[in-house]
């Protein structure tokens, strides 16, 4: 007892210890593998060798095997005896280590030789027998002799145990680009080295120099060591610039970024590089001005580009190295942004069109191909516009798939992809019916920018690489029409000035163009560059084409129906429904590409218009090109209002449902041709079903139901073959068989879909009002959520159904300021990104849109469709309103009730100030009418006789605004003229219009020219018992009504003035 007492702690450690150091310290090694670094793990404990058994081996626990081997760090953790079956005891199990303990038994398990574990349950491990690796003695970073670290030491490679596939392993490791070649380096000849013992077997796509099988190599000898020789840099990148495409070119070059000093950078090189970034193709190479300076870093190189379609990489390279770079030698580009599209076996800019769906290219159907699509996809290759999309002898057939794709486009985008794409139903093609395109190229070196087609908008000019501005103090119509020509626009209806709004910022091309009118170029007048400076001032130029002339149908579901607008001399108008039947409607659908017509509708079917009505009575025959080459009144004569408007249902209209279950649930059918009919289900993937949901907003998933409960169609079955992809965001998108009303050999083949999610309930109430309506206006489907009254928050649009989000791609001020112009709202305060009032629910119908700020409505503006799945909600875009609204009558309905604005932000000083003003101005009105009433007053108790005919003429008028719609009669009454109508319809005076107008006297030339005392309101009855005197006081005025629906040509003038554009008109085209 005594002696225990005596046993301290620390004597009790030092027995334990030398019991340990007499039975031997533990140990650890690797067996069976190609060297002292790979192999199966065995410990050495009390004296005897045994293994480790699997149980959840990680690379955490191969991690500290390698390390304490000192053999570099763990490559692969192996299980299931890789390096075959040991012997001996099972010393360790469940083995669970952090990765920083310094012996393999330091970390947790279940004790030593607890567990019994059959051998082939043995585990191994793989390390890299080395930490690092280098190159050096070259002459850069990137060339040298291959030497890899072990332990603490660097060793040689020797030639013979290495190849051209372990060297482009190496280059890529190292950031140095790919392998250019292997070379015998120095010999060795009696040097006592350190040599690496093992020969690396490369396949070439390993990550790291150690992912690679090696053999060990028994030989201490080595004649020559390995020489690897890199192509210089391993990347490439553009900084600093506006958009992912654009900006100062950067190497990736031995770990390090740097800019790129290219003595001889071009547009072959930038095509290149804009090319391997999915950047689409070069436009331009900026100014030294541009995307500033970099890091500090330069490599010098210079690329030989010469072949489209050759990686950067692969282009002749001088060596790099860190010399200053002279000003303007640094690499800048700018990019299109547009990948996907090229033109093929012709030439830069003409040949076969080829679209690339994911990473397989195909040549385009030429099915619905015209010139608008071509032009775009021109300008989307910097290639001018599309002069013609005939086949050419040049043109050679290609091999490859055939895509459908149908690009509607109006000719503003910047990129096919923007325009609206229909696959689905499109017939097949022959090997010999590729779409094909003859650009203008950048010969032309002219373009009109911001306006509604390429053939009106702000005049550029392409010099020395980079479009720039025009300015001129004399701009007239003879410069227009040499400019128009020039784009083969046809003739010039305008040349403006543009506002100050919209006038440029960038560098000037001309300035002071003087032309005879008769050129074929702009460059051939008589022009001052940008280095002379104008006497006067100069300001932006601008012109209407006779080109610009388009069409559209707004207010429909999609751009197949809705209400006609023209696109005429600058202002978009709608067209009159007298005499308009399925002939007219026909030419509509015929020119816009949207098949036949199935109905002509009249009286605003699709809601009231507003602005100008361009077109009445039109008379076509059904076999015109065009609806302005068909027999009808002059532009901007008619008879007519805006409830008159035109609509036009075309068969190529479609729309999708799920019937006899609910709205996310049921048979699928499709509107086509006026009809809804079903689809069949042969070769439909559960992704086809979920493309079906997510187009309908019921969700991202959806099963196809196979117990056939949403019973059986009646109609046509449209559809079958329907294949869709993961990009495909909408179901018109994906492929099929053409349309064919028995695709299905039986009705048990049509497809019932089940989808994951729910949309919101919708009353029938609400089913019967907007936005579900087809006369609801643009406003009544745009609203914003979230945000703190009915003009800030989260943007949503009305379409297809729901209501669904905006990507905030590109979202801007611009985009901003016409929501809330369109809401009601006035003018942005701020254009929101990121979700900024929460995440919306349902589907994001737009990616990218990009207005201009001026447009009326969010509809106006080019938009891309959402594809693929590029955006999800965290991307909403948002908005803030002023809330301050201008007051602009609605043509058809009153604007929406809005709650009161809260927050000082919405009551700014000059709206209090506005609101006192007000206030003081209706009290001395009061007062002064008081004074009036008290003036009449008195005149009538001083016994001035009765004037009985001043009664009867307001008795006739008051008569006649019961009558109905007739034509006008004035009668003449003692100099005074009168009119005499028939009483309007019973709601003439209900349906949103003034319909009571005033007259002039004869002998004005006009009303304008009245002073404001000279027009009186149609009196009410307490205004009858009047005086003689008053009466013959006030000035003769004349009343008449303007009908509901048209007066007579007599009373019409003939060429209404055109809407104000806020254009600063110069010269128009005289007739």
């Amino acid at each position: 007892m005594a002696i225990k007492e005596h046993l301290s702690t620390p004597v009790l450690w030092f027995l334990l210890l030398s019991i340990q150091v007499s039975l031997g310290a533990d140990e650890l090694r690797l067996s069976n593998g190609t060297g002292p670094c790979s192999g199966r793990v065995e410990v050495k404990h009390e004296e005897q060798w045994g293994t480790v058994c699997d149980g959840d081996w990680t690379i955490k626990d191969a991690e500290v095997v390698c390390k304490q081997l000192r053999c570099g760090y763990a490559v692969k953790a192996l299980n299931r005896a890789p390096f075959g079956e040991g012997t001996g005891p099972t010393w360790l199990y469940r083995v669970d280590c952090r990765g920083d303990e310094s012996a393999l038994w330091n970390c947790t398990h279940t004790g030593w030789g607890s567990f019994t574990c059959p051998h082939y349950f043995d585990i191994g491990v793989i390390c890299s027998g080395f930490s690092d690796l280098r190159l050096t003695g070259g002459d850069t970073a990137c060339s040298g002799h291959l030497e890899v670290k072990q332990e603490e030491s660097w060793v040689t490679v020797c030639f013979s145990h290495i190849d051209f596939k372990t060297a482009s392993v190496v280059c890529n490791e190292l950031e140095c680009g790919h392998a250019v070649d292997t070379l015998r380096g120095t010999h060795f000849g009696d040097r006592h080295e350190l040599i690496w013992q093992e020969e690396f077997h490369c396949v070439g796509n390993e990550i790291h120099l150690a992912d690679c099988p090696r053999n060990i190599h028994h030989t201490n000898t080595c004649s020559h060591d390995a020489t690897v020789v890199c192509s210089g840099y391993g990347g490439y990148r553009l900084a600093n610039g506006s958009t992912a495409c654009s900006g100062r070119v950067e190497l990736l070059h031995g770990g390090t970024w740097g800019t790129l000093c290219d003595y001889l950078w071009d547009l072959p090189a930038a095509n290149i590089i804009c090319q391997q970034l999915d950047c689409g193709v070069a436009l331009q190479i900026p100014s030294e001005q541009s995307f500033g300076e970099g890091n500090g870093t330069v490599w010098n190189g210079t690329f030989s580009c010469k072949k489209n379609g050759s990686r950067l990489r692969d282009c002749p390279v001088r060596a790099l190295s860190h010399d200053e770079c002279p000003a303007g030698k640094e690499a800048r580009v700018v990019c299109s942004g547009c990948p996907g599209g090229r033109l093929v076996n012709g030439t830069t800019c003409s040949g076969i069109v080829e679209i690339r769906h994911g990473d397989t290219w195909g040549r385009l159907c030429r099915s619905h191909w015209n010139l608008q699509a071509a032009s775009v996809l021109c300008h989307q290759l910097n290639c001018g516009y599309a002069k013609s999309i005939q086949m050419e002898d040049g043109f050679v057939d290609g091999n490859g798939p055939i895509w459908r794709d149908a690009f509607h486009c109006e000719g503003t985008e910047s990129c096919l992809w923007d325009c609206a794409q229909v696959t689905l139903g499109n017939p097949t093609c022959s090997v010999k019916e590729a779409a094909t395109v003859t650009c203008s190229g950048l010969a032309e070196s002219l373009r009109l920018s911001g306006g509604e087609s390429r053939c009106d908008g702000r005049v550029e000019i392409f010099l020395h690489g980079v479009w720039s501005r025009v300015l001129d103090d004399d701009w007239d119509i003879k410069d227009a029409h040499v400019v128009c020509r020039q784009l083969q626009c046809g003739t010039a209806e305008k040349a403006y000035y543009l506002p100050k709004s919209e006038r440029g910022m960038g560098l000037v091309g001309l300035r002071s163009v003087q032309c005879t009118g008769n050129e074929t170029q702009l460059m051939l007048c008589n022009t001052s560059h940008h280095q002379t400076v104008p006497t006067g001032v100069s300001e932006d130029v601008g012109v209407i084409c006779l080109g610009s002339r388009q069409m559209k149908l707004v207010n429909g579901t999609n751009r197949c129906a809705g209400r006609v607008e023209l696109y005429h001399h600058g202002i978009w108008g709608t067209i009159c429904d007298d005499n308009w039947d399925l002939s007219d409607a026909n030419v509509v659908c015929k020119q816009l590409g949207c098949g036949h017509a199935i109905e002509a509708f009249v009286s605003a079917h699709y809601g009231a218009g507003s602005g100008q009505i361009w077109l009445d009575d039109v008379n076509c025959t059904g076999a015109e090109s065009d609806l302005w080459a068909c027999p009808s009144r002059a532009w901007g004569q008619h008879n007519c209002q805006h409830k008159e408007d035109a609509g036009v249902l075309c068969s190529d209209f479609l729309a999708l449902r799920l019937v006899n279950g609910n709205d996310c649930a049921g048979r699928v059918e499709v509107f086509y041709n006026g009809t809804w009919g079903s689809v069949c289900s042969n070769r439909m993937s559960q992704l086809t079903a979920a493309t079906v949901c997510k187009h309908l907003g019921c969700g991202e998933g959806g099963r196809i139901a196979t117990d056939f409960k949403y019973g059986r169609g009646s109609g046509p079955t449209w559809l079958d073959h329907i294949e869709c992809t993961e990009q495909h965001s909408s179901l018109w998108q994906c492929q099929s068989d053409p349309w064919n009303p028995q695709s299905c050999d039986n009705r048990a083949e049509e497809t019932h879909i089940t989808c994951t999610g729910r949309r919101e309930a919708t009353s029938p109430a609400a089913l019967a009002e907007c936005p579900n309506s087809t006369s609801c206006s643009d406003q009544e489907k745009l609203r914003v959520m979230g945000g703190e009254d009915e003009c800030s928050g989260r943007v949503e649009i009305w379409h297809q159904g729901s209501w669904g989000t905006i990507c905030d791609d590109t979202w801007d001020m611009a985009d901003a300021n016409v929501v809330c112009r369109q809401l009601g709202c006035g003018s942005a305060v701020s254009a929101l990104s990121e979700a900024a009032f929460g995440e919306g629910a349902g589907p994001i119908w737009l990616e990218k849109v990009h207005c201009k700020g001026t447009e009326l409505s969010l509809w106006d503006c080019p938009t891309k469709p959402l594809f693929g799945k590029n955006c999800d909600h965290k991307e909403d875009a948002a908005v803030n309103c002023s809330g301050v609204t201008e007051t602009t009558a609605s043509p058809t309905r009153a604007d929406r009730p809005r709650r009161p604005a809260t927050g000082s932000t919405r009551l700014s000083v000059p709206v209090i100030l506005s609101i006192i003003l007000g206030t003081l101005l209706c009290l001395v009105l009061a007062i002064l009418a008081g004074q009036i009433r008290r003036a009449r007053a008195q005149q009538r108790g001083s016994g001035l006789s009765y004037d009985p005919f001043s009664e009867a003429v307001y008795e006739e008028i008051d008569y006649s605004l019961m009558r109905k719609k007739q034509g006008v009669t004035f009668l003449s009454v003692n100099s005074r003229t009168v009119p005499e109508t028939s009483p309007p319809p019973e709601n003439a005076l209900e349906d949103g219009y003034d319909d009571a107008t005033e007259a002039h006297r004869p002998g004005d030339a006009s009303l304008s020219g009245q002073n404001e005392q000279d027009i009186i309101g149609i009196p009410g009855e307490s205004d009858r018992n009047k005086d003689s005197q008053t009466g013959e006081a006030r000035r003769a005025v004349q009343f008449y009504w303007t009908p509901r629906n048209r007066t007579s040509e007599a009373e019409t003038p003939s060429s209404p003035a055109p809407e104000d554009t806020g254009y600063d008109d110069i010269e128009e085209l005289r007739h």
